[in-house]
């Protein structure tokens, strides 16, 4: 399931959700990323979030399909905010359940990796010294590069 919202979301009613939801599976892995209060040496405010509706749930469903394609995953769940968020305030949910915990792991880390490179969202960084959009880090890609 892929949810792309603009209003906060609690982490621990949609882990527990999920978790209830997986009845077979063998293990569920679970990714918060939240919003940070820094960037280099600036103090970070916000993080602003822009996405074109249906072409970034389009972006994140196609990186669902090869995770399933590459490991016996039973259940994904994806939840990715938009607009602008506070430091603290939680991003993106990433939870997946399978048979085995290798899989699990693997597919959440893929899937992250994913998301950060390839899922349509712009990002602008709102700090104390002004704002400025961001692109993923060089560190990112190199994350991507290596399920290739």
């Amino acid at each position: 399931m892929i949810k792309v919202m603009e209003v906060p979301f609690d982490p621990g009613a949609e882990i527990s959700a999920f978790d209830r939801d997986a009845k077979g599976a063998g293990a569920i892995v679970s990714f918060l990323g939240k919003v940070r209060g820094h960037a280099g040496k600036s103090n970070v405010r916000a993080l602003k979030l822009e996405h074109y509706p249906g072409v970034t749930e389009c972006s994140i469903a196609a990186i669902e399909t090869e995770a399933r394609r590459r490991w016996a995953i039973e259940e994904v769940l994806i939840i990715h905010r938009v607009g602008e968020l506070p430091v603290g305030e939680p991003i993106v949910l990433v939870c997946v359940s399978a048979d085995h915990r290798r899989e699990a792991f693997e597919a959440a880390d893929f899937l992250m990796d994913f998301l950060k490179t390839k899922a349509m969202f712009w990002k602008k960084e709102i700090r104390d010294d002004g704002e400025d959009w961001i692109e993923p880090r060089d560190a990112d890609y190199q994350d991507a590069e290596r399920w290739r």
